[in-house]
């Protein structure tokens, strides 16, 4: 079966081909390093992961970029209330993004470009839509000029024409030509200078507008045209199609030939988690209520397809963790068994039948949840046939290849390394020691040591805990 992607452009299931035979080049939205991300987010990042997966799993050799935005209005007003600069409010935020993702077991980026690290990028390509008529610039900002983009609104299927003020797309609150115009360039503002948010530009010092950073750094590591450009579906309208607008009329080309998004992940109250709302869950208050990170990635990623709208809850993460200990106790009894002396060939059909399905439904636009229901169905029968004394060498064999599938794609049933938990908790007690005899030195080598492999120690009232991040 071919693989096929629900494209958010033409609104169907196409089949997948990109530019290049074995080549794909994909640009996701990030984070917003404005504060911890929150489950919602990272449920919009690990839908990337499956796509990144399945694409690896398909042949192609991916080259995948993700973006940090780390400057925006929000990171100036906390950088300016906090008395310090962008780069220093917005370090420790970026950390834990790259700690989180590591903890869900998220395979890394090729790229994780930074928006204050590509300005120049962001300057040649706001000049050019400046000289092709589809900017201009007023009092020191620069907007861009949506009337003359035709297409406009082909993403969302949004009547240009019913664009009102108060629409996202008007809230740049400067002066422009038309209420549906947006920031390109925003001028310097009082205090910018002091916390590190103003550059030279032709059109006067100032900082990027949010849409400009995806378009200049997608070009810059992927060129014009991307195979596959993913978000969250919050994003589409307006970021994405002030994006192709930007994209398409700087560079004169398609900007990109397939558009994912996946949909919300919902609160308590059935509503979308959000920041800005104020009420939100980050990884970190999972993880301090209990929960495993990797149950909390199960929950995420099988719970429901990435189109369907799911809600957290204790339960449903509960439920997850039950799934996830059940997938690990069949794998260690399939690699425990001894085989039969004979082969089931109804049995062994029936594995081929449940493999065939598993690759269909990932096939059929990212299906993961489809694909991990005929698992869960499987493993009942594999247990009944195990007890039978019913699983020969070549049954055995093909169960652990359908294994071994499927957590290329979820990735939860490899447990920690062995005696992991071990020796960071006698690493943990000698750090103690060393610590009540004044030999810092000591300790701080111990903490260090611990986090170039992937472990961070945090220190609290209630003792000391640590947790597995992305190693140095």
């Amino acid at each position: 079966m071919t693989l096929r992607l629900h494209n958010t452009l033409t609104g169907a299931k196409d089949p997948f081909e990109p530019l290049e035979e074995d080549q794909v080049r994909m640009y996701t939205c990030g984070p917003t390093v404005w504060n911890f991300a929150h489950v919602g987010n990272l449920r919009a990042f690990l839908f990337y992961d499956i796509v990144r997966r399945h694409l690896q799993v398909s042949g192609y050799r991916v080259t995948h970029v993700m973006n940090l935005t780390d400057i925006d209005d929000r990171i100036l007003d906390q950088a300016m209330h906090a008395g310090t600069t962008i780069g220093e409010y917005t370090k420790p935020y970026a950390a834990a993004f790259f700690e989180d993702m590591a903890a869900l077991r998220a395979e890394r980026a090729e790229q994780y470009p930074r928006a204050t690290e590509h300005i120049p990028e962001m300057v040649e390509m706001i000049a050019t839509l400046v000289a092709n008529g589809n900017a201009y610039v007023a009092d020191g900002d620069v907007y861009y000029r949506i009337a003359s983009f035709p297409a406009y609104g082909a993403l969302s299927h949004l009547d240009r024409a019913g664009l009102k003020a108060g629409a996202r797309v008007a809230s740049d609150k400067y002066d422009k030509e038309h209420v549906s115009d947006f920031a390109l360039w925003k001028k310097a503002q009082p205090g910018d200078e002091k916390i590190g948010a103003a550059w030279d530009a032709p059109f006067g010092r100032g900082r990027p507008g949010w849409h400009i950073e995806c378009s200049a750094m997608s070009k810059r590591y992927l060129g014009d045209t991307l195979d596959i450009h993913a978000g969250g579906v919050d994003l589409m309208f307006p970021h994405h199609e002030n994006e192709i607008a930007q994209s398409e009329a700087a560079n004169h080309k398609t900007y990109a030939r397939v558009w994912l998004h996946s949909e919300h992940l919902a609160d308590a109250t059935g509503e979308k988690m959000s920041k800005s709302a104020g009420g939100f869950t980050t990884l970190r208050d999972l993880i301090d209520a209990g929960h495993d990170p990797l149950a909390i990635r199960f929950f995420l990623i099988a719970n429901a397809h990435y189109r369907s709208r799911v809600r957290l809850s204790p339960e449903a993460l509960h439920a997850a963790a039950e799934q996830v200990r059940r997938l690990r106790e069949f794998t260690e009894r399939v690699n425990r068994a001894t085989p039969a002396d004979s082969e089931d060939a109804e049995f062994a059909h029936r594995i081929e039948q449940v493999r065939a399905g598993y690759r269909e439904a990932l096939d059929d636009d990212l299906n993961l949840p489809q694909g991990v229901g005929l698992v869960f169905d499987l493993i009942r029968e594999a247990n009944a046939a195990l007890d039978a004394d019913r699983v020969g060498p070549n049954n055995k064999a093909s169960l652990l290849e359908l294994i071994d599938e499927v957590d290329a794609h979820l990735d939860v049933m490899r447990a920690e390394e062995p005696g992991l938990a071990d020796e960071v908790e006698r690493l943990i007690a000698e750090r103690e020691a060393a610590r009540k005899a004044r030999d810092f030195a000591r300790s701080d080598q111990i903490r260090e040591d611990l986090r170039t492999r992937g472990i961070v120690l945090e220190d609290s009232k209630d003792g000391v805990r640590w947790r597995r991040v992305a190693p140095y």
